[in-house]
């Protein structure tokens, strides 16, 4: 399956932003702000998963907003990058240990590089891997390629809205696949999409800093509106009623109860990207 790169959000000097963007090749892209407001935005507007703070351009009066930006994303990583000796380092590193940047990276030492890659490169998404943890009583046992539908199912929900790009990243034909399912008696994958893309509204709606606009944007609706129609489609309540009585915790528990548990043993023999008794579509290479 292929993905998109990370992205992460970076207030430097101008010379940490070239050794930034050559430790990044392969592992994220680094969106560079001029102003902390704008780092928050490309999080809001531009998916970014983390946030890189040059202690060295940090000052006293950016740390409220430091600590806004900490409390409102609290599932954004604030990172503090340290690229040279300097006297003042240690005092900043505190204050902004004080307004929530828990994450330090010390670049003058080479093994700094790979820490900074290894805090902001994300394989795979945390509403992935915090679903998958939550499906693994019932998927545990189940073959590679159904759990492998649920992770692409998962993974590319904020990107995907349709069967046909889901078939293409799982390199089937839309027709085989929705029609394994129906034949399983098992709910469409359609259906599934649909409903794995509320787990990342969930997610998403648990920082107080992304509004229903920046929800609806992240998940590539075309616009608020859209997002409303389809919250109202499936679980006939508004963008604001979702967000304060649906919680991610809760939201993962409805998702399984709904869409998963009921139909185990089906699960646990299902093969949605192989070929089954009866079926004569074929993979595509």
């Amino acid at each position: 399956m292929t993905t998109r790169a990370a992205t992460v959000a970076t207030l430097l000097l101008p010379a940490e932003r070239t050794r930034v963007e050559a430790a990044g090749q392969g592992a994220f892209v680094a969106l560079h702000a001029d102003s902390l407001d704008e780092a928050v935005v490309a999080v809001r507007r531009r998916a970014a998963l983390a946030v890189v703070l040059s202690v060295h351009r940090c000052r006293e009066p950016d740390l409220p907003r430091v600590a806004r930006f900490v409390r409102e994303f609290p599932h954004v990583p604030a990172v503090a990058l340290v690229s040279r000796a300097e006297a003042a380092a240690p005092e900043r590193l505190l204050r902004l240990g004080a307004s929530g940047v828990r994450a330090v990276v010390d670049v003058t030492v080479p093994a700094g590089w790979q820490r900074l890659r290894d805090l902001v490169h994300e394989p795979a998404s945390p509403v992935t891997a915090a679903v998958m943890a939550a499906l693994e009583a019932d998927l545990g046992r189940a073959p590679p390629d159904c759990r492998l539908f649920f992770e692409t199912v998962m993974a590319c929900a904020p990107d995907v809205g349709t069967v046909r790009p889901l078939a293409g990243l799982l390199r089937c034909v839309p027709s085989s696949l929705m029609s394994r399912f129906f034949r399983a008696g098992l709910p469409s994958p359609k259906t599934y999409l649909s409903h794995a893309r509320l787990l990342h509204a969930a997610w998403l709606f648990a920082a107080d800093g992304f509004s229903i606009a920046d929800v609806a944007h992240r998940l590539d609706y075309s616009s608020p509106q859209s997002f409303g129609r389809h919250l109202r489609t499936l679980l006939g309540v508004t963008p604001g009623e979702f967000r304060r009585r649906l919680r991610f915790p809760d939201a993962v528990a409805r998702f399984r109860a709904a869409f998963v548990t009921p139909y185990r043993d089906r699960l646990l023999a299902f093969h949605p990207l192989g070929t089954m008794p009866g079926d004569h579509g074929h993979s595509a290479a």
